[in-house]
């Protein structure tokens, strides 16, 4: 009976060693990467892809169909894209007012569905 009782203890004391020096370990291991939250702005790369810059240039096109002030596209300087049911785009445009040829900064919000049509959400000078 003591026998029995001295090898449970001793195996009961094997598994605490064993567990204790498991535990560091798996605390040490690293996360695994957040997964990215639909829904969410991020920078866009390459604002000088051709699709961005005609996002931009769309942008303006409809603006001044809605406010016939003449302004002129220049290129797109900046942004961040949303995805969503399509995509948001926030831009920061370069454009000139057709007469006075005066460079300025807008910023525009196109939503973008998945089969390419497009809406002009906001246009405003930037600050």
């Amino acid at each position: 009976m003591m026998r029995a009782l001295i090898s449970m203890l001793i195996v009961a004391a094997a598994a605490v060693v064993c567990l204790c020096s498991v535990a560091p370990a798996a605390s040490a291991r690293e996360e695994p990467p957040v997964p990215k939250i639909f829904g969410g702005w991020k920078p866009i790369k390459n604002v000088d892809d051709p699709h961005i810059q005609d996002l931009g240039r769309w942008a303006v096109s409809e603006h001044v169909k809605q406010a016939s002030d003449g302004l002129v596209f220049s290129k797109v300087v900046s942004g961040e894209e949303q995805l969503v049911a399509g995509t948001n785009y926030k831009l920061v445009i370069q454009a000139t007012r057709g007469g006075a040829g005066k460079s300025a900064t807008y910023g525009a919000v196109v939503y973008e569905r998945f089969d390419k049509t497009r809406q002009l959400l906001s246009f405003n000078p930037a600050n």
